[in-house]
């Protein structure tokens, strides 16, 4: 983000403003052949390394208001063209809503807030998402919302949900074995206090050590808010993966080999390798605090990148743990390169700022409150 000091629960981060960058000298424009894995569409003609990969560097985005899953049963994959702009136009309708003026007259709200009207007869996903994140009394400006403005778009398929696989576009449910082990570790933290007792309590993103959602993945997922942007930085043995939300940075060793089950990192251990035009990223050894939906242990995923043209990067991943997951699930993801000449910004972003001091005062506050009625009583 842009404005220094700012954390999740207190204010909203800048918006993502992010830009393509040209390749680099040398690279000679060729023919890019089908891959396996990778989306089907017309071969491009796309610039490549001197080592003779496509070349992947530059800024991109995979901002959407596609949803990781399906929202409603029996919904296809791919929607009509018609429907797909109905999402769009009822998303841009909310965000005008959210942005038009306050009446000045307005009066008080009802103790405790209230949920903001939508103005289509059925919030759309972007809307309850930003209600999660403000509740009933308000949260997120929409000035400083950019989740993006278009369905995603795959092969010029609009889609109705990130996750292609299983058919049905949702998450897995959990194994039994991973119900008890998140019963357990709820039993736990009832012991540790209050979730406000103390900021090792309270969420990652909110203390400014990762981004929220699964920005920085893997696998990289739109947060739906903002800061949806991606630097790709590349070698001949490495690739860097710059996300710009809290600038976290995954760094793919090509031909490499993961570290023994005890070496944990944030975001896994990343090895890579080429098939073919397409660039696969493996991913285990996950931190035990972050990790995918309280899978971490025994996480793998295995990413697939692959440029379709100078201007479209396709994204697919797989996701496996047999010991959280019933099955595997895949989806797929269009990374767009953003205009020549735009920058992403320093994320200015950090643990201790007076955001998360705001969170453990207030809490105490409350408590010397909740005591004084108690006393009086």
């Amino acid at each position: 983000m842009r404005t220094a000091g700012l954390t999740f629960t207190a204010a909203l981060l800048s918006l993502a403003v992010v830009g393509a960058q040209a390749p680099t000298g040398g690279q000679k424009p060729t023919s890019a052949p089908r891959t396996p894995g990778a989306t089907v569409g017309k071969p491009a003609t796309i610039a490549r390394t001197a080592d003779g990969h496509p070349d992947l560097q530059g800024n991109w985005t995979n901002a959407t208001i596609t949803p990781l899953e399906r929202m409603r049963p029996n919904t296809p994959l791919v929607l009509s063209e018609e429907d797909a702009r109905l999402d769009e136009s009822k998303t841009a309708a909310a965000l005008e809503a959210r942005e038009a003026p306050s009446d000045p007259n307005r009066g008080a709200p009802p103790v405790g807030g209230e949920v903001r009207k939508s103005p289509n007869a059925e919030p759309t996903y972007l809307e309850l998402l930003w209600r999660a994140g403000g509740g009933v009394v308000g949260g997120y400006n929409s000035f400083w919302v950019d989740p993006g403005d278009r369905v995603l778009r795959v092969d010029g398929q609009p889609r109705s949900s990130i996750i292609i696989d299983p058919p049905n576009g949702r998450v897995p449910g959990y194994t039994p074995e991973a119900r008890e082990r998140m019963a357990q570790a709820a039993a736990i933290r009832k012991t540790q206090g209050s979730e406000f007792d103390h900021p090792e309590l309270r969420p990652l993103a909110e203390r400014c050590i990762t981004s929220f959602g699964n920005n920085a993945g893997p696998p990289m997922l739109p947060n739906y808010f903002y800061n949806n942007s991606y630097t790709i930085v590349q070698s001949k043995d490495t690739v860097m993966i710059l996300t710009e939300m809290v600038h976290d940075a995954r760094v793919v060793r090509i031909n490499g080999t993961h570290p023994p089950a005890g070496m944990r990192k944030w975001f896994g251990d990343s090895i890579g390798r080429w098939e073919g035009d397409t660039l696969v990223i493996e991913t285990t050894n996950f931190h035990p605090n972050h990790g995918f939906r309280n899978s971490w242990e025994n996480l793998k995923v295995t990413e697939r990148i692959s440029r379709r043209d100078a201007k479209t990067l396709n994204y697919r991943f797989t996701v496996e743990d047999p010991t959280t997951f019933t099955t595997p699930f895949t989806g797929e993801l269009v990374f767009n390169a953003m205009a020549p000449g735009e920058m992403v910004y320093e994320y200015a972003c950090h643990e201790a700022n007076y955001g998360l001091e705001g969170v453990m005062s207030g809490a105490r506050a409350q408590e010397r409150e909740a005591a004084k009625k108690k006393s009086q009583q």
